[in-house]
């Protein structure tokens, strides 16, 4: 005999089987015991909860010669066929290849014969959503007085899509998402049925990825024990043929966005690439993870679905931010989501997702969030600072040459150094400067909106940044971001301009005065 997946093999084939829907079937074994079943049923909920599978069990129940406790007993003659798919009493209809008028009319016309045996025939429609608005009308008289031994069953995943004059006629059951915990003991029961060793990490994590689908579960259980015919199921295992990243990784990603390390985040990124992991499933992921620690900080750690040694360290993690910052990365992540889908170029978006994170003023909405976000970082910078002492800056750490415009100069110095004049054509970029940049891409934008602009010994237009990454951009090898930067510039303003890069601690650039703050863009210049 061929191999039986999983999922087909431990279908439940009574009530008392289904796991996480106790009060759907405790309400169905009443009516069955009292003899109130209702004429149809609407049976809601996401993929894999037990709709069919319920709908099948009820079929039986009403059908069996001796039912127990309002659940089928599987051993009458009747329960047999209806096991074997061999009853003429139980139609099971797929709406989705079976949606037209012609369809609904064919069962209109055989609901008109009773049944050869048994009491009741039951239709059971799946993908009930998939009908089309004339299928709808036709079966909307049968559904409101069909014969008195015919019993509709409907399934969907899509239940806003049923017109409301069909949900009216019907008994409604919400099916709701099965625990991770209960898909994993129900998992951990059939590895002992199958005589298969797994570990309860291994399990746990399966349980979780199911989302809720106890049938997901059961193929994922599938695909990995084929992966590993013969061994224990470890949880190393699992994450392999899932494509998955253990959670010491979201950790670890977490701390370097909080640190602000660009680098690291990117390099973690491309070995996750490299060992064949899903970036689907990692953003997806590390969003929940934020999720979960966003719970942990509003007081909710006793519902955080993971084990003590793992809340731990999370709780550590969560210590070291806030909520508002929180929900600012879970909102970068979310919309991520949502493009990452239809990217061709995955990698690249993740990685400037990551620069985003790390860098709160990259945020294009520049949103409260955004700013608290900035703050926490200033605050912790400032901190360090404050714990190793601030040394008097060196002037060692520029060129060596006169200061460069814009300077500022020690408070007794400043009558006795003059100011170096501006060249006109810096003048006019920086008078330009707001449209120059709207020619850059959102990059290159996100880099120079913020930067400090002086000028140089030479005359040269400096542009000064503080993050080492943003200047590496700009001093590529084949150099063109910075070409690119001086074409804009000749075509706004007419001239060519010589632009040098240089990065500079925080401490540093605060002496800096920006050329944007005194020549101002009205047309009007301060010299």
């Amino acid at each position: 005999m061929s191999y039986m997946a999983l999922y087909r093999k431990f279908r439940p084939a009574g009530f008392d089987d289904v796991k996480g829907q106790e009060h759907i079937v405790t309400t169905l074994k009443n009516e069955i015991q009292t003899g109130r079943t209702s004429h149809a049923y609407l049976f809601c909920g996401t993929r894999g909860t037990g709709k069919t599978t319920v709908a099948k069990i009820l079929a039986k129940a009403v059908n069996c010669e001796n039912p127990q406790n309002g659940s089928p007993c599987n051993q009458c003659s009747t329960c047999q066929k209806i096991n074997r798919q061999a009853s003429m009493n139980v139609i099971e209809i797929d709406a989705a290849s079976n949606n037209g008028v012609a369809n609904i009319r064919e069962i209109i016309e055989e609901v008109q014969y009773s049944p050869a045996e048994g009491r009741y025939k039951v239709y059971i429609i799946d993908e009930v959503h998939m009908l089309s608005t004339g299928a709808f009308n036709a079966l909307l008289k049968t559904l409101e007085e069909p014969p008195p031994y015919v019993i509709f069953i409907l399934a969907t995943t899509e239940a806003h899509k049923i017109p409301i004059t069909i949900l009216s006629r019907c008994q409604r059951y919400d099916f709701k998402r099965i625990p991770a915990g209960t898909i994993a003991d129900r998992l951990n029961e059939l590895m002992d049925k199958e005589g298969v060793s797994a570990e309860d990490r291994a399990l746990q994590y399966i349980a979780k990825t199911a989302d809720g689908s106890l049938r997901d579960a059961l193929s994922l259980l599938d695909q990995c024990i084929a992966f590993y015919p013969g061994q224990k199921l470890s949880y190393d295992n699992v994450l392999e043929v899932l494509g998955a990243v253990d959670t010491s990784v979201y950790s670890s990603m977490f701390n370097n966005i909080i640190n602000s390390d660009t680098i690291s985040c990117i390099r973690l990124a491309g070995d996750m690439i490299m060992a064949g992991r899903d970036l689907n499933q990692f953003i997806t992921e590390f969003t929940w993870y934020l999720r979960n620690l966003l719970v942990i900080l509003g007081g909710g750690a006793d519902i955080v679905d993971v084990s003590t040694e793992q809340l731990l360290n999370m709780q550590q993690d969560a210590a070291r931010t806030n909520m508002e910052v929180l929900t600012r990365y879970i909102r970068i992540l979310s919309e991520l989501s949502g493009q990452i889908k239809y990217a061709t170029q995955k990698r690249v978006l993740v990685e400037i997702c990551l620069i985003k994170l790390c860098k709160p003023q990259m945020d294009a909405e520049q949103d409260f969030q955004s700013v608290i976000t900035r703050l926490a970082v200033l605050e912790k910078q400032l901190g360090s600072i404050m714990a190793n002492g601030v040394a008097a800056p060196v002037n060692t750490a520029m060129p060596a040459a006169s200061p460069a415009y814009g300077e500022s100069q020690p408070e007794g110095n400043k009558e006795k150094t003059p100011q170096k004049a501006v060249p006109e054509d810096i003048k006019d970029i920086i008078k330009n400067w707001n449209k120059i940049i709207q020619q850059c891409g959102r990059v290159e934008q996100d880099m120079l909106v913020n930067v400090k602009k002086i000028v140089s010994e030479s005359g040269a237009l400096i542009l000064q940044f503080t993050d080492p990454v943003d200047e590496a951009y700009f001093r590529k090898e084949d150099g063109r971001p910075l070409e690119a930067l001086e074409t804009i510039i000749l075509n706004i303003t007419g001239k060519e301009a010589v632009i040098e890069t240089r990065t500079v601690t925080e401490e540093i650039n605060s002496q800096f005065t920006d050329l944007s703050q005194i020549i101002h863009f009205d047309g009007i210049e301060y010299i």
